[in-house]
């Protein structure tokens, strides 16, 4: 009886024993069933998102539609620029912003012989030429005057409100920087630029977030014209280096006529002869350089992007835009007919325009759209849609949507 009592405990363990491993197996794979059904489940969500993207970046448009329009008067001859989705209007004068309803958001007035303007996203700085006075407004208002003392030679804006001129006195050349979020005259960065030493400043620019200035010189050495780029860090790091300068490049035999920070890291300059890209949050370095045969019509950029136009010397097309990456490498050679007013890179659209028609393609070349406006269209605003656009013209703001 023994002997038959062990064997039913034994067989009722290996049973029990079996029956743990079968639970187990079944928990294990329902696991492994709901692992895989919800990889299947992101597999086929990104297939579908894939899909919808190359839908949409193969996507043409073939007409426009006037969804909506708004009353506005511009006066004869203003000057309009696109002021962080806002219109913004200014003249001898005064500027005036209005949103996109038409509806007026401020009015500035002065009085101005040669009026300079500078924007940076929401910020626009406006001055005189040889005048002492300049304007710093934002999308929403106001931010201050500042009263330089000075004659104005040139100025530039940072998204923060911070605004860096370079001032004539005599025999030096003044380089301010000023917080242009009130009313000042007192400079909080204080520079000057001489010819024997420095060389005069051509052409200046500010990191967006102010912290960063880069200046182009020009200097003669041993008969013979040099340019250099120069950077200058505001924050920490800068003040612990004699007058804020924290590097610099020389040119031999050319002019940078243009230096321009496209977002905090980024910057570039442009001289007769190439375009040179810079990197670093602090001390900018060059990080690539791509020399030029032919001579620059005009320089767009956005923070991810800079275009250069030529003039199309193969003779398929009028023109040639040469679009580079911020790293400096070229990405893109778009050939085109239009004698654009201006060109502008919304995400990875490149837009090109004048008054009476619009061409729109993608950073791979694929045209979007091609096609005429109904009015005269002095300014085109990218909205928040890659489809919709706001049309400036001389008395309305269209919202025209690509169908």
């Amino acid at each position: 009886m023994a002997n038959v009592r062990d064997y039913l405990k034994e067989k009722e363990k290996r049973q029990n024993t079996i029956k743990k491993i079968d639970y187990r197996e079944k928990i294990r794979s329902h696991k492994l069933m709901i692992f895989y059904r919800g990889a299947l489940a992101i597999l086929l969500t990104a297939a579908i998102v894939a899909f919808l993207v190359i839908q949409w970046r193969n996507k043409v448009f073939t007409d426009s539609v006037v969804t909506n329009s708004a009353s506005v008067t511009i006066v004869q001859g203003a000057t309009v620029k696109n002021l962080g989705g806002n219109v913004l209007l200014y003249s001898k004068d005064g500027a005036s912003c209005i949103d996109l309803k038409g509806n007026v958001v401020w009015n500035r007035a002065y009085e101005m012989q040669t009026p300079l303007i500078s924007i940076c996203n929401q910020m626009a700085a406006i001055g005189d030429y040889n005048g002492r006075s300049i304007y710093v407004m934002e999308k929403g208002g106001e931010k201050g005057t500042i009263n330089t003392n000075l004659p104005i030679r040139d100025f530039c804006v940072s998204a923060s409100g911070v605004v860096a001129t370079i001032l004539d006195d005599s025999d030096v050349t003044r380089i301010y920087v000023y917080d242009g979020n009130a009313n000042t005259e007192e400079p909080i960065i204080r520079g000057k630029a001489t010819m024997d030493r420095s060389g005069y400043p051509v052409s200046i620019s500010l990191s967006p977030n102010g912290k960063l200035m880069m200046i182009s010189y020009l200097y003669a050495d041993s008969a013979s014209m040099k340019s250099s780029v120069a950077f200058y860090n505001f924050g920490e790091v800068g003040q612990n280096e004699t007058d804020n300068f924290v590097g610099g490049y020389d040119y031999a035999d050319t002019i940078v006529p243009y230096v321009q920070f496209m977002n905090n890291d980024s910057s570039f300059a442009v001289s007769d002869d190439r375009i040179v890209f810079f990197s670093g949050a602090e001390k900018p370095s060059n990080i690539a350089t791509s020399f030029l045969e032919e001579e620059v019509q005009s320089v767009h950029y956005s923070e991810n992007y800079v275009g250069l136009v030529f003039i199309n010397q193969s003779g398929e097309s009028a023109y040639r835009l040469d679009v580079y990456n911020a790293s400096g490498s070229k990405v893109h050679s778009q050939f085109f007919d239009i004698d654009y007013t201006d060109i502008f890179f919304n995400k990875d659209q490149i837009v090109i325009y004048n008054d009476a028609e619009c061409r729109i393609c993608n950073i791979r070349g694929t045209d979007k759209f091609a096609g005429a406006f109904e009015k005269n269209t002095s300014l085109l605003i990218p909205t928040s849609s890659a489809y919709r656009y706001a049309a400036v013209t001389s008395d309305s703001v269209d919202t025209i949507e690509l169908k």
